[in-house]
């Protein structure tokens, strides 16, 4: 029986998925809700379902019935992280194949405590802070107060705290405490977010480490037990609410004496504890361990995203495997399909640099406010070292959900240096337009200006 995947979800990941199965030869079979009708995943899909929303799991098995689907894609977002439907996939009485990880690997990897527990006793550095769930702000308080006595000694007089959601990810659910004053009513606002998002009101308290990068380590594992990975990527341009904004492969700087510490010596060690946890949980699909790097070179591992990242291309577009770029979306779907990788660590190799735009309808300088309205021009020049990854039709009008992130597109950049990729996406940024109005007949805001801005921010330590 040939297989058929169900894309659940929407937008350029959907047509990235698309683009995979197509070029695999695989079926698949795509779905939209009455708000994605003029999204691109919809127009250029053969076979598609219409569906109340993209996390009801009892819509989404439907349709996967009703199409005859052996595979579930679940794309980022939504119900990728959600190991409930990872493990209903897989154990219904008509079994499907999950496109990532095990579900217990989601369950156990994305439960903050539990991978700061075991990544200690693995002695994998982790970021100061509780490693129980609190449910009390009495308790919150008194562990803020350990958590500052402990700083203090170790001479971290400079210390915040963060507090967060213990089931959180991807930037949702955190705030920053500057002071025991302000624990209690944040520790509240956390907990009933947590509550309201994730299922789950327990809250963790950490150290917030003054200056950082957000470095990147991409794993990809098999169900044959062969672990590899495709270097690192810097995520450190980020919105105030911890949103990604421009992402770089590789992690580092490696041709300029600007770190404070061996640069190649502490990326190894943060890919090498990366894949011993990997192998500690038989991991067998692509995932990302997220880490905290200081301006000394001290480094805390921060969480694990068990999915495809959105910024995934990135780290494709310097890999090649005899001499050919890799698609990790498309390895990704071999590997869940119990194929062997054919390949090893020795046959990856690492060629020039690559940048990650996004895009995104918000008014960066009132808080990163997301906007919705009508995108009347959008339109950029086609260049050899360009991609545009976005849903957004360029033939008419297009319509932004107010149900969903305004992210309207990725622009990923290579260069065979980190000048030439930083050169051509100011090239992109200069050339590209998006134009529309608001739904108060404003002129529509992006965040292009900010992009601008922040390039010159990439590889360098900034407050966290």
């Amino acid at each position: 029986m040939k297989e058929r995947v169900l894309i659940a979800n929407r937008g350029e990941i959907a047509l990235r998925v698309i683009e995979a199965c197509k070029e695999l030869g695989i079926d698949y079979v795509a779905v939209y809700t009455k708000e994605d009708e003029e999204s691109l995943h919809v127009k250029l899909a053969e076979k598609k379902y219409r569906i109340s929303d993209y996390k009801d799991m009892n819509d989404l098995l439907a349709v996967a019935d009703e199409a005859k689907c052996t595979a579930i894609h679940p794309g980022y977002g939504f119900l990728s992280e959600d190991y409930r439907f990872a493990r209903r996939v897989v154990k219904r009485e008509r079994p499907l194949i999950f496109i990532g990880p095990s579900w217990e690997a989601i369950r156990d990897l994305g439960n903050k405590l539990f991978l700061k527990k075991l990544a200690k006793e693995l002695n994998i550095p982790v970021i100061p802070g509780t490693t129980q769930p609190i449910f009390n702000e009495i308790e919150a308080e008194l562990k803020a107060e350990e958590l500052y006595e402990t700083l203090n000694f170790q001479g971290n007089y400079n210390y915040s705290l963060m507090v967060k959601a213990a089931a959180g990810g991807g930037g949702m659910g955190i705030a920053e405490v500057r002071n025991l004053d302000e624990l209690r009513p944040v520790f509240r606002k956390i907990r009933a977010y947590a509550k309201r998002f994730f299922g789950d009101e327990g809250v963790i308290i950490e150290a917030k480490i003054p200056y950082i990068q957000h470095v990147e380590v991409q794993i990809l594992g098999s169900k044959h037990n062969e672990y590899v990975h495709f270097g690192t990527r810097n995520c450190t341009i980020q919105s105030l609410s911890k949103q990604k904004r421009i992402e770089i492969a590789p992690g580092f700087l490696y041709d300029r004496g600007e770190y404070g510490f061996d640069i190649k010596k502490i990326e190894n060690e943060i890919i090498n504890y990366s894949l011993k946890l990997a192998k500690y949980f038989k991991y067998d699909n692509v995932g990302t361990w997220e880490w905290l790097i200081t301006p000394e070179g001290k480094y805390f591992l921060m969480e694990v995203n068990t999915r495809i990242q959105v910024e995934n291309e990135v780290s494709a577009k310097i890999s090649y495997v005899n001499n050919k770029q890799i698609n990790l979306i498309k390895e990704q779907i071999r590997v869940a399909f119990g194929e062997k990788l054919t390949y090893s660590q020795q046959d990856i190799k690492f060629k020039g640099t690559s940048i990650e735009l996004r895009l995104v309808a918000e008014d960066t300088k009132r808080g990163f406010i997301p906007l919705s309205g009508t995108i009347t021009k959008f339109f950029w020049t086609p260049k050899p070292w360009l991609s545009v990854r976005t849903h957004v039709p360029q033939d008419k009008f297009y319509n932004i959900p107010t149900q969903f992130d305004p992210n309207l597109a990725l622009a990923i950049i290579y260069g065979d240096s980190f000048e030439s990729a930083k050169k051509r996406a100011l090239e992109f940024l200069e050339d590209v337009k998006i134009e529309g109005t608001t739904s108060n007949g404003e002129r529509l805001i992006t965040n292009i200006e900010f992009l601008k801005e922040k390039i010159n921010w990439l590889y360098k330590f900034i407050p966290a």
